[in-house]
């Protein structure tokens, strides 16, 4: 008679060029462990070698949205589970050493166990080129602010011709009678000059910028309208705010098994810091910073524009609270309302013949 195929799980340590893959059975037992290249035809034979020694279970990966994604790609189409791996503490890693196939079984062991694990986001949606272009704007963003610190500290090295005529503007003034600037060439030599045209060339990259982000904001806005209509609905949530908590929560929220998990990974769920006779919670300083500052501007909004906010935090001030304190807790609330809004959007999209992907 043949023999039953054994139960067997995986795990892979990601690196740029390589994938380290290992294998243990249902109790743990290695099984063996093998190097494959970060290339489509690796990533088969990688899913081919694994399901060799039996039936595949569950495949724990390291790094699925960095190194991992492609093999989480291809994982996901083929509807093998999966599960994101938190990277070994440092413990375990001082008595058991450092190498990629230590790393594969260790990670092969938290996915048997379901240990410090987490669903992988969908990589194959319109939030993940959502996620892309927010790349983009980003940078985009953080240069043209960089660029208007670096025009005001050469106005203040600056010649006293140069600095006298700058130094009072406002930013928008500063900026275009920067880029008005026709420096002589043939005087470059000239302290003064060159500074006009170093000031010349650093408003002119500025205003390309403004035109870039401008222009990826059109991009932007549509898919956020279609990803999230419900979620633009709430009140403080604009298509900046909007398009992070989507990239935050993945194509396939629906992973977050509750709000409370969802405000862990935005980083406004309260810490309990409690010992002996004390109670009390902490600042949470985790969890995805950029969801953070998102809710913290929806928080500002409301706070102008929202008479339930003002009155919430007028209770809450006559009973000794602090304004920060008001706000964690205000940002708590939020993270509630964009949870359910992502949720009821994401069930209203999935029809019968589209069931929800567990992972992917």
């Amino acid at each position: 008679m043949a023999q039953p195929a054994i139960e067997i799980t995986g795990g892979v340590d990601t690196h740029k060029d390589t994938h380290t893959a290992a294998v243990i059975d249902a109790a743990g037992r290695e099984l063996g462990s093998r190097q494959f290249p970060t290339t489509p035809v690796g990533y088969r034979a990688l899913l081919a070698w694994l399901r060799s020694f039996g039936t595949l279970v569950m495949v724990g990966i390291e790094g699925t949205g960095v190194y991992g994604t492609g093999l989480a790609r291809l994982l996901a189409q083929e509807d093998v589970p999966m599960a994101e791996i938190d990277r070994p503490d440092r413990k375990s890693r001082r008595w058991q050493g450092k190498s990629d196939p230590v790393d594969a079984y260790a990670a092969a062991r938290a996915a048997l166990a379901r240990r410090r694990t987490g669903v992988p986001k969908q990589r194959d949606g319109r939030v993940e080129a959502l996620r892309s272009l927010r790349v983009a704007r980003r940078s985009a963003v953080q240069h043209r602010a960089d660029l208007v610190r670096r025009i005001k500290a050469l106005v203040i090295t600056a010649p006293d011709e140069v600095r006298t005529a700058l130094r009072r503007l406002a930013d928008k003034d500063l900026l275009a009678v920067c880029a008005g600037f026709r420096p002589d060439a043939g005087r470059m030599a000239e302290p003064s000059v060159a500074a006009k045209a170093a000031l010349r060339s650093l408003a002119r990259r500025h205003r390309d910028l403004t035109t870039e982000i401008a222009e990826l904001d059109e991009l932007i806005a549509p898919l956020v309208e279609q990803a999230a209509p419900d979620l633009l609905a709430l009140n403080g949530v604009g298509h900046e705010v909007a398009g992070q908590l989507l990239v935050t929560a993945g194509q396939n929220p629906e992973r977050l098994k509750s709000e409370a998990a969802f405000a862990m990974l935005c980083g406004v769920a309260p810490l309990p810091a409690s010992s002996g006779r004390t109670h009390r919670h902490r600042l949470n300083r985790g969890g995805d910073r950029q969801a953070n500052s998102a809710l913290h501007r929806i928080v500002i909004c409301r706070l102008r524009w929202d008479q339930r906010t003002k009155t919430y935090v007028e209770r809450r001030t006559k009973e000794g609270m602090s304004k920060k304190e008001i706000m964690r807790c205000l940002k708590r609330y939020v993270a509630r309302d964009v949870f359910h809004a992502l949720t009821r959007q994401n069930t209203r999209a999935t029809t019968p013949d589209q069931p929800l992907r567990a992972a992917a």
